[in-house]
Formats: C-alpha cells, sequence, structure tokens
C-alpha cells in the first residue's frame, strides 16, 4: 500500500474509486472514528470561522473588503429567508439555515480542489504512479450519507421545534388534519374523512423529509465526483487534465444549486408548518 497520487494514465480503475461511503483514516485507537470526508468538513468548518472571525473583527462604518463581502452575504440570505418564511420566523431559522447553505456551498466547491478525492492510499509503484487508489486521504464532505444525513435531521429537529413553538401541539394536529372549508353536515364528515387521510400522508411526507433532502445532496454530489474521476482518466496526462475541464464549471453550478435546493425547501417546510390557518383566512377576505 502506497501514498499515491491521481491522475492515473489508465481509464479502468478510476470508475471503481469513488466509493459511496467514507474510509477510516486511522483504523486503530482512540481516533478510529475520524474518516476521510470528516477531515475535510473539519477543514471547512475550520475555513468559514476563520472568515467569520476575520470579517467581524474590527468592523466600522467603512468596512473593509471582507465586513463588505461578510455583510452582504449574510443581508442577502436574510432577505431571501424572510421573504419565505416570514418577519416573525425568520429571526429563529435564519442562524440555521444561512449556516447550512454556507457549509454545504463550500463544501461543494472544497471538493472540487484538485488533490481531493485523487491522493490517498493505493496500489501503485510509487509516487506519482498509480494503478487503483482504494483510500483517499480527502474526500468532500457532502458525499458522505452520514454528513447530509446528519445535516438533514439538524434541519429537522429546528423545524420540530420550531413548528412546535409558533402553532402549538394541537395547532400542528389541527392544520395537518383538520378538515378546511367550514363545510357540515354529510358533506363536511366526507370532507373531514379526506383531510384525515390526507394528514396520514402528510405525515409520512415529513419523517422521509430528512431521507430524501440527504439522498437529493449526497447522490448529486457523488455523481459529480464520479463524472470527473472518469474524464480525469480519459486520453492519458494531457486528457485527465483537459477532458474534465468544462465539467468543473457544470460542477461549480450544480455545487451551488444544490446548497440552494437544499437550504429553500428547508425554509418552505418551515413556512408550510408555521402558517396559521386563520392568516389565510384573513388574506382572503382582505382580497
Amino acid at each position: 500500500m502506497l501514498l499515491t497520487f491521481l491522475p492515473s494514465t489508465s481509464f479502468q480503475p478510476l470508475l471503481a474509486n469513488v466509493h459511496s461511503y467514507a474510509s477510516e483514516l486511522l483504523k486503530e485507537g482512540n481516533l478510529s472514528f475520524l474518516t476521510n470526508s470528516l477531515l475535510v468538513a473539519a477543514v471547512v468548518v475550520g475555513i468559514i470561522l476563520w472568515f467569520s472571525s476575520k470579517a467581524t473583527k474590527n468592523m466600522s462604518l467603512i468596512p473593509h473588503k471582507a465586513q463588505n463581502f461578510f455583510e452582504f452575504v449574510v443581508e442577502f440570505l436574510y432577505g431571501q429567508v424572510e421573504g419565505i418564511v416570514g418577519a416573525k420566523i425568520a429571526p429563529r431559522v435564519f442562524p440555521l439555515l444561512a449556516t447550512i447553505f454556507i457549509y454545504i456551498l463550500v463544501s461543494n466547491w472544497f471538493g472540487l480542489l484538485p488533490g481531493i478525492g485523487t491522493i490517498g492510499w493505493g496500489e501503485g509503484t510509487g509516487f506519482m504512479s498509480v494503478k487503483e487508489i482504494h483510500d483517499p486521504l480527502l474526500r468532500p464532505p457532502t458525499a458522505d450519507l452520514n454528513m447530509t444525513f446528519g445535516l438533514s435531521v439538524s434541519m429537522f429537529l429546528v423545524w420540530l421545534y420550531v413548528t412546535i413553538k409558533e402553532v402549538g401541539v394541537i395547532g400542528f394536529l389541527k392544520h395537518t388534519f383538520g378538515a378546511k372549508g367550514g363545510l357540515k353536515g354529510l358533506m363536511g364528515a366526507m370532507v373531514a374523512l379526506v383531510f384525515l387521510f390526507v394528514g396520514v400522508i402528510e405525515v409520512f411526507s415529513i419523517v422521509f423529509r430528512p431521507v430524501t433532502l440527504s439522498f437529493r445532496l449526497f447522490g448529486n454530489v457523488l455523481a459529480g465526483e464520479n463524472v470527473l474521476h472518469t474524464m480525469s482518466g480519459m486520453g492519458g496526462f494531457i486528457g485527465s487534465v483537459l477532458a474534465p475541464f468544462p465539467f468543473y464549471f457544470m460542477e461549480l453550478l450544480v455545487g451551488l444549486l444544490q446548497a440552494i435546493v437544499f437550504t429553500l425547501l428547508s425554509a418552505v417546510y418551515i413556512q408550510l408548518s408555521t402558517t396559521h390557518d386563520d392568516d389565510h383566512g384573513h388574506e382572503e377576505a382582505h382580497h
């Protein structure tokens, strides 16, 4: 087993090298939990904390470049979140939603840096000569299902807390299972049964939200990683540099879109569960 480096001159091993699971860096001892994706996740968190600390240090009315950029990002994200969940809920959920968006975006783009997924332990004849890499030293955190599922569960817990705090347990049950429309008699009973059935379906939908969110993010990042690894094995060294080049621009866009989709869906879920039914009635009466 050697510490080896891609690109490789053969196409065959590259396609099989991208595992759908993280690799343990230290298989023995107290740090056996440390994986290649967890290592990169720690680096990403460190970068975000370092930049935010630098941007908010010695703040002034005439902001420096880091402060100006940081304020622009925060104000832009807050405006988007407030536009979805409303002015009342936005202060409660903005810290999590903004953190998730920035973390996913930086993680996705960090995974495109040279050496991420292409340096590691494998079979070869020496440095820069590799047949196959079994365990990459560095791996994008969002290409690890454990990481994306952890983000989804965190969002789900905050969603549950904010929803119960805003509408209460009874209000949530009425919002989910209660009949709408104010019909009475036989028609009202029939409508109530329909909404009861719809509420059961909604409960299953809520339970599966962390699964769908995590798999969507994980699948897209892993697919992009596979594409880049596959294209890097086309036509020797020159092909391995030129062939994946156009796909890097596509992955930059995909990384941004996946961060937006994850955060947007999280905000929509919160908005749907914290909207009071009587608010709609007032709005409709006003119009």
